[in-house]
């Protein structure tokens, strides 16, 4: 079983003064969580009852030649990374921790596809900051990358951020600026979700914007994303957002080949039209990555 090769308790890796913390040892796959608005807001959550496999900020893969690396029960494959991230930190507050991860098929210490992961925290000024998630993902063996195909639900797969539920009346938008309650599928430079959180935030509005690089392949990515948890069973809030690049079909790698994905997660405080946001992402998509 998967969970017989999940250990270690090492400390989790903080960038951005507690803007993101990740966590990588004993866990099925590593998660960034809390992420943090520069005024201290956490927008995620970790583990939800209705689908404990969500873990925040993360990104994984549904179906690897056939295994499933997304969900958390019966037999599923592990992200395993065995050693800490190295940190750099430059004078500008730009922070980086890169990682190597092999992805392990249930039962097998042989991996499927091997990552290496880089996470940039970047200060853009009093009310955001961003996380650039880059990964190359290396084929071991030939390997197809799939999803479950979308009816109702499905299509989703690559980076994802599941919101705090009483993140509330939130809205999702697009590069079209349109509001919506849910994606499926709509291509797109960048998708953003915002709304005032409850309890102890006091209905602090506190947005995320999700953004994906022209150099990435399928590019500009569907989009998978939800407001409402209506298609979750209950009445809450799911506020769920995925980078759906499998969403229209599965993607095969040859032995040795490697997957690139650049991803920004934007988070700012107060609400954001979607021309500034339309800015940042064309600023970040023509600005060469901290090296």
């Amino acid at each position: 079983m998967a969970e017989g090769r999940i250990s270690g308790n090492d400390a989790p890796t903080v960038l951005g003064d507690g803007a993101w913390t990740y966590t990588w040892a004993g866990v099925p796959r590593p998660f960034v969580h809390p992420v943090r608005s520069p005024a201290g807001h956490v927008l995620t959550v970790d583990a939800p009852a209705d689908h404990p496999w969500h873990h925040a900020l993360w990104c994984t893969i549904k179906f690897v030649n056939g295994d499933n690396f997304w969900e958390e029960y019966g037999e599923f494959g592990i992200l395993h990374q065995a050693e800490a991230p190295s940190i750099t930190r430059h004078a500008d507050g730009v922070e980086r921790a890169e990682a190597h991860l092999d992805w392990l098929p249930p039962d097998s210490t042989d991996p499927v596809l091997r990552e290496t992961l880089v996470l940039t925290h970047v200060p853009l000024g009093d009310d955001a900051h961003a996380l650039d998630w880059h990964v190359a993902l290396t084929a071991c063996a030939d390997a197809s990358l799939d999803r479950t195909p979308f009816t109702t639900w499905g299509g989703y797969g690559g980076l994802t951020l599941r919101g705090r539920p009483d993140w509330h009346d939130t809205t999702l938008r697009l590069a079209d600026g349109a509001p919506r309650e849910r994606v499926l599928g709509d291509p797109s430079p960048w998708l953003a979700i915002a709304g005032p959180l409850g309890g102890d935030d006091g209905d602090a509005v506190v947005g995320a914007v999700l953004m994906d690089h022209p150099a990435n392949v399928r590019h500009p990515t569907p989009w998978y994303a939800s407001t409402r948890a209506a298609t979750y069973g209950d009445d809450g809030w799911s506020n769920f957002a995925n980078a759906a690049v499998l969403w229209d079909e599965p993607l095969a790698l040859a032995t040795g080949e490697t997957l690139t994905l650049r991803h920004r997660v934007l988070v700012h405080d107060g609400a954001w039209e979607s021309e500034r946001i339309d800015a940042a992402w064309h600023d970040w998509a023509t600005t060469p990555p901290t090296p």
